[in-house]
């Protein structure tokens, strides 16, 4: 069949305009293939920076304050809000700036590309390195500065080692070349510096002392810490394995694993005995078991990531209500 002069005209304009549009050559090796664009990177949004933050971990960093702050209350009669909010801002802030140096760390080293559960910073591409590494510096430079009022307000001076060593220690948990969240030490900063250090501290900060009644309240805070921390690395730990990330979840295994988070959680509840015997309403604070146990029920049963999730929540209830409940049976 033969075209007709209409079907043989050809416009120049669109002929050039198509060869624009089709490259010579790819990776195929077929000329004129159609290289598809790259999938353009949502950038961080304000609601993307405060998931970044993590809060569901701050109850970490009240708990202990107010432990400690109701125990000073309890052998001086009256308040220093003053130092108790120093303490309270830099353990918050000292968290937070753990939370994205966390982000970033893990981030550069390519620990994130294996997630499944909720994208970070870093990893995602939604912020540039460069950006949450100077927001985590910030915040390190504010809990510094709230420690650094604490102390001029006090006259402890010799403090100024233990805020150092938790900046180095939150910076170097999965920062450096050897984080030492890498090799199932996380739990043990975590216990050290968001239990012990922030319960003790702060009371001491207050009264110029410690008790006994502050050392259990600090030991009970820092195994609801390391709970939290290890039912998160639960949820992990399949991944953290294909990126060579030895959390204390994936050294012990799977069902090991899961039995320490039992008795990291509920622990703090036989400790919790010591303080019916003093204060009245102590007790009270075993209704907290209503959210403890379905986590370890959870946890102890759970296939899936989203289940892991909801027994971190509990854990992080469990926390936050245990340390303001025992606080206000001792004050009150």
């Amino acid at each position: 069949m033969v075209a007709n002069p209409k079907q043989q005209r050809i416009d120049p304009s669109k002929t050039a305009a198509a060869a624009r549009q089709q490259p010579k050559g790819g990776k195929s090796g077929r000329p004129g293939a159609v290289v598809p664009p790259r999938a353009k990177v949502r950038k961080a949004t304000i609601a993307d920076w405060v998931e970044g933050a993590r809060v569901r971990t701050l109850p970490l960093a009240i708990a202990p304050v107010a432990l400690g702050t109701a125990v000073a209350y309890f052998y001086e009669a009256q308040w220093h809000w003053v130092r108790a909010l120093l303490c309270l801002a830099v353990a918050v802030l000292l968290q937070i700036a753990v939370n994205y140096a966390n982000d970033y760390s893990d981030g550069i080293r390519g620990t994130d590309k294996y997630r499944v559960g909720p994208s970070r910073l870093t990893g995602s591409g939604a912020a540039k390195p460069r950006t949450v590494l100077i927001v985590a510096l910030v915040f390190f430079g504010f809990a510094a500065l709230a420690g650094l009022a604490l102390v001029a307000l006090t006259g402890y001076w010799w403090l100024l080692a233990v805020g150092a060593a938790a900046i180095v220690a939150g910076w170097f948990y999965t920062g450096g070349k050897r984080p030492y969240g890498y090799y199932g030490l996380g739990e043990v900063f975590v216990f050290v510096f968001f239990g012990l250090v922030a319960t003790a501290g702060t009371m001491y900060v207050q009264v110029g002392a410690v008790t006994l009644e502050a050392w259990l309240a600090a030991v009970a805070a820092g195994l609801l810490a390391c709970a939290v921390l290890m039912v998160n690395n639960i949820r992990d730990a399949e991944t953290d394995k294909l990126a060579k990330k030895r959390t204390l979840a994936v050294l012990l295994g799977d069902m090991p694993s899961r039995i320490a988070f039992a008795v990291l959680l509920l622990v703090p509840f036989a400790i919790l005995y010591f303080y019916t015997l003093i204060f009245d309403k102590a007790f009270y604070v075993y209704f907290v078991l209503l959210a403890a146990i379905p986590a370890v029920i959870i946890t102890l049963t759970g296939k899936v990531a989203s289940e892991f999730v909801i027994a971190l929540r509990l854990a992080s209830v469990t926390a936050l209500l245990f340390g303001l409940g025992l606080a206000a049976a001792i004050v009150f």
